[in-house]
């Protein structure tokens, strides 16, 4: 059984490529029926306008049927085939979901994203590489799922490919594992700063002009410290629409 005194922190950083006005990524987080959180994050094909209808299609499908506690992988299965019946395995979503689950005392992570998942404990940092197709080219798209018992210090570290394609114009390579291990080496980073410092990375290997949509993802369990109350901090930068453009 694990050690219920425990706290997630999930945090987000994100950030639309440059000049283009709405990202392509989009992340939800929704309670489990049954106990615990589900975190959502779809990155929709190409970027802009229409990737975004295609990324928020898969999410709202996704939730809805968590909601009704559906099982993750069945649901990720689901969003592909309405994706594939509706744009006839034209468009393609990536799609990572975590979820910590009370009932089994784990965080399942189910994905359909080329882009791996970090996964550190302690010292040790791992990198989840299992083949994993988007969403949406074919009627037999299956998520890769990985189940991983909880307990304090697990991090959990996703992201779309605007991380890994960071740099690639200039000729460089966004090194996630080296971010990581010198963010974890002579520190205990919050989630916050896991995901701050990862996108932050990404954007200078970008020069300030980021490629793709970015978004960065990480969950850490730690010792349960406070009280008891829930709480979800969001910050969104408000910028005045460009008419005419």
């Amino acid at each position: 059984m694990y050690n219920s005194d425990m706290q997630i922190q999930i945090a987000a950083a994100k950030i639309n490529k440059y000049a283009i006005s709405e990202s392509g990524d989009s992340l939800e987080v929704i309670e489990r029926p049954n106990g615990g959180v589900s975190v959502v994050l779809a990155d929709g094909q190409t970027s802009g306008r229409g990737a975004k209808a295609v990324s928020l299609m898969v999410v709202r499908k996704i939730i809805s049927l968590l909601a009704e506690g559906v099982r993750d992988g069945a649901a990720a299965r689901a969003a592909s085939d309405t994706l594939f019946t509706e744009k006839n395995g034209k468009v393609s979503c990536t799609l990572n979901i975590a979820s910590v689950d009370l009932l089994t005392g784990t965080i399942v992570l189910t994905r359909n994203n080329p882009s791996p998942i970090y996964i550190i404990s302690g010292d040790k940092i791992d990198c989840n590489t299992d083949n994993s197709s988007p969403l949406g080219i074919s009627r037999n798209i299956r998520p890769s799922i990985c189940e991983l018992e909880l307990e304090p210090g697990l991090t959990i570290v996703m992201f779309t490919d605007g991380i890994t394609h960071a740099g690639k114009r200039r000729g460089l390579a966004m090194e996630v594992d080296t971010v990581i291990q010198s963010l974890v080496e002579d520190q205990d980073p919050s989630a916050q700063e896991i995901s701050d410092a990862l996108l932050a990375h990404a954007i200078a290997l970008d020069e300030n002009r980021p490629a793709d949509d970015i978004s960065v993802v990480t969950l850490k369990a730690m010792p349960f410290q406070g009280d008891e109350i829930r709480r979800m901090t969001v910050s969104l930068p408000i910028t005045p629409p460009h008419y005419g453009q």
